[in-house]
């Protein structure tokens, strides 16, 4: 059974850091892509980073340069960095994984609340 699991969501003051991290377990395949989404209340749930097994990333121009995506292949883990918090970026935040069997496969995991205080 393929998880998720998402954690370090918390309150943080704006300017703050938080580091949100996901474990990955139950994919017995190489991920192509991980990644962070969020969703604030009322809006639609938007990309913020991906990595690719290479290392290629990817960032939303409302999050670049504050934030940073890495990822452990070995681990199946993805973490990011989130430096010089906003108001703006409170929202729940989820991992996401993309392998190919056969098929694509896309996984979310159940979300980590980050709120960020003016």
């Amino acid at each position: 059974q393929v998880q998720l699991v998402e954690s370090g969501g918390g309150l943080v003051q704006a300017g703050g850091s938080l580091k949100l991290s996901c474990a990955a377990s139950g994919i017995g395949f190489s991920i192509n892509t991980m990644g962070w989404y969020r969703q604030a209340p009322g809006k639609q749930r938007e990309l913020v980073a991906t990595i690719s097994n290479g290392g290629r990333t990817n960032y939303a121009d409302s999050v670049k340069g504050r934030f940073t995506i890495s990822r452990d292949n070995t681990k199946n883990t993805v973490d990011l960095q989130l430096n010089s918090l906003e108001p703006e970026d409170t929202a729940v935040y989820y991992c996401h994984a993309r392998y190919y069997s056969s098929n694509w496969y896309n996984y979310w995991g159940q979300g980590t609340q980050v709120t960020v205080s003016s």
